[in-house]
């Protein structure tokens, strides 16, 4: 989830903090609206992107309701749900798929699910950090030094580091010390792993509604912060 988070965080942050917002959704476009605004898009005009994505927040909710559990948010699942709502609004192909509606709601279920997979996967897996065995002076040797490191996969670690030092900068500029905690627990900034809003609550000993206002308030001001910026660019 870390890098999903790291590439899409800065609009992940603007529409999650409205869907959290607990204010009614709004309304699908029409046929001739989604029309035009999917034109626009095509030439590179990214307030019709935004609206695309804002009038299918419903379509998320809706979705993410399917999969919630005792044991998974809503909150959680509207989060993951919204990524693949902008990796379909930023990928469809009127030519190859009937509706943005359809073609979404695919994306939102896949998504979705694959971080159901991989959250059950994990209990499973060993850490590519765990100690395997010791060299010649006692030292611990993990698997990925065994495995060795590929250029490739360098660059991209590379490319992923500036990414989050960007994001780490508007954390540190937007939010107070409770909310950054929250933020980063929450959206995989500590350990590569979202945490539950219930999971993050017991970390610090707060309540989990109180650990949803906090929330809901850093969304906001990063939100806000990220406005601010894109404006002045």
């Amino acid at each position: 989830m870390l890098e999903l988070f790291l590439a899409l965080l800065s609009k992940l942050f603007v529409f999650t903090g409205y869907v959290t917002q607990g204010s009614s959704f709004p309304e699908p476009l029409s046929p001739g609206e989604e029309t035009e605004c999917l034109a626009r898009m095509a030439a590179g005009d990214m307030a019709a992107r935004s609206r695309l994505i804002e009038h299918n927040l419903r379509l998320v909710a809706h979705i993410a309701k399917k999969y919630a559990s005792p044991r998974r948010d809503s909150d959680d699942l509207i989060s993951i749900g919204t990524v693949g709502l902008i990796k379909a609004v930023s990928t469809f192909d009127k030519d190859k798929s009937s509706t943005l509606a359809t073609y979404a709601s695919r994306c939102i279920e896949n998504e979705i699910l694959m971080s159901l997979r991989a959250e059950k996967k994990r209990g499973c897996e060993i850490s590519l950090s765990e100690p395997i065995g010791s060299d010649g002076d006692g030292n611990d040797i993990s698997l990925s030094e065994v495995l060795g490191s590929d250029p490739d996969q360098v660059i991209h670690e590379a490319e992923k580091s500036i990414i989050a030092a960007q994001l780490e900068r508007a954390i540190e500029a937007a939010l107070t010390a409770r909310e950054k905690t929250v933020i980063r627990y929450r959206y995989g900034l500590v350990g590569g792993r979202c945490l539950a809003q219930r999971e993050v609550a017991k970390l610090l000993g707060i309540s989990r509604s109180y650990v949803s206002r906090l929330e809901k308030k850093a969304l906001q001001k990063l939100n806000g912060y990220y406005e601010r910026s894109f404006n002045r660019s």
